[in-house]
């Protein structure tokens, strides 16, 4: 099942229930354009349906909605429904604040606006949400009937003695009949007069639930200016399904994002739990590697910084016992006579072997000066000697190059 048609009775059959007294509706369930299930329910007894439809297709009471022709000027989407309050203000009883407006499509430089009572349709809303629904379309009734010129389509809705009947007069104009009959053996004869008011002349179709085709038949006999021109007809699904897909207008999209269509999290919810949990356990996982690593690393300083204390006493200030203790190791050595790898005549004769081993002419090189420990090889122009042909040489060495400014060789110790 993919869609769940709903025939929902008056606001004014709803305010007459008792307190708590659940509202009954005819509904149809579909699969493609096929009717799986069909039936009379209340809402909560539809339950175990709602959630499990892709879209809820309600079908107002013709009553509840008022169609009006309005002449709208060109604008936008959005500037045309800021603006449709103020266009039919003077066409309507309440408050349009009060009111849900929704205009359908255009014809020539006129809409056909439907306007519905804003807190009845945000009741449906909320009611058909809080039960499950993904996505509700809210359609009147007399735009489901198809539209003849040679005649007004109706349709008859019994509650009791609540009578709701839908008319449509033509392509974009309908009506709703709202009739409270004495009695219910009464309620055909009511209707048939109420019609004859209504629609003076012309033909009439009219659709009846299908129990009470013989009761409004019998009717016809007592009202002869209407026999000849009333046609009746049993009701039925198929005609108000395909009746709902062709009318073009949705009142629930005056709701905005109330009415929204929501993404089901039902069938991905131990998906996203097992996803959640996952990433919770790698999270955890990395924080406790973290402050092991942390703590080996505090370890470690603290070790670097007691052994340079036990070595140096009487230094004060360690900032980096590392570095500081290589500084003293060169300078050691120096002072004993040893030379660093990165001192002036280490480098030299280590590129000198370099030099050497690559069978690279002597005459080539232009000049030596040593900066910032390391040595710039300036050589004579024209000389067909590249860095690749030392490269191999000098790394043998521990030694790196990289060109240095002014076109120089930059050679410097890699120890």
């Amino acid at each position: 099942m993919n869609t769940l048609f709903l025939r929902l009775p008056s606001k004014a059959v709803a305010d007459s229930l008792p307190p708590g007294t659940p509202l009954v509706c005819p509904y149809a369930a579909t699969e493609g354009n096929a009717i799986e299930r069909e039936g009379v329910a209340t809402l909560s007894e539809l339950g175990d349906i709602i959630p499990r439809v892709r879209r809820v297709v309600v079908l107002l009471a013709a009553s509840d909605v008022t169609l009006l022709r309005v002449k709208v000027p060109p604008l936008s989407a959005a500037r045309l429904k800021a603006a449709l309050p103020n266009l039919v203000e003077d066409q309507l009883m309440s408050d349009p604040e009060d009111c849900v407006v929704v205009a359908g499509q255009a014809v020539g430089d006129t809409r056909t606006v439907g306007v519905v009572q804003r807190d009845w349709l945000e009741l449906l809303s909320r009611t058909l949400l809080s039960l499950g629904a993904r996505s509700i379309t809210a359609i009147p009734a007399q735009l489901c009937l198809p539209s003849q010129d040679d005649a007004v389509l109706g349709a008859v809705s019994e509650h009791g003695t609540d009578i709701d009947v839908a008319l449509r007069l033509s392509e974009q104009d309908g009506m709703g009949l709202s009739i409270v009959a004495d009695q219910p053996e009464t309620a055909a004869f009511e209707v048939m007069q109420s019609l004859h008011a209504v629609v003076p002349q012309g033909n009439i179709v009219l659709y009846v639930p299908q129990a009470r085709v013989r009761d409004y038949q019998d009717s016809l006999h007592v009202a002869p200016a209407l026999e000849e021109r009333v046609a009746l007809h049993a009701d039925n699904w198929p005609r108000w399904i395909a009746g709902a897909q062709q009318s073009g207008l949705d009142l629930m999209s005056g709701l905005g994002m109330a009415a929204a269509p929501r993404f089901d999290w039902k069938p991905w919810r131990w998906t996203i739990i097992l996803a959640v949990a996952v990433l919770l356990v790698n999270a955890l996982a990395l924080n406790i590697d973290w402050l092991r690593a942390r703590r080996e690393a505090d370890t470690l300083r603290s070790a670097m910084f007691q052994t340079y204390k036990n070595a140096y006493p009487k230094e004060t200030v360690i900032v980096d016992p590392l570095a500081q203790l290589r500084q003293k190791i060169a300078a050691a050595q120096r002072e004993s006579g040893q030379l660093a790898p990165d001192d002036f005549i280490s480098l030299a004769a280590a590129f000198s072997d370099a030099w050497t081993a690559a069978g690279v002419g002597a005459p080539a090189i232009a000049g030596l000066e040593y900066h910032d420990r390391a040595l710039l090889v300036k050589l004579k122009p024209n000389t067909p000697v590249t860095m690749d042909q030392l490269r191999n040489a000098l790394t043998a060495r521990n030694l790196s190059v990289a060109s240095g400014p002014n076109g120089a060789w930059q050679v410097r110790s890699v120890k």
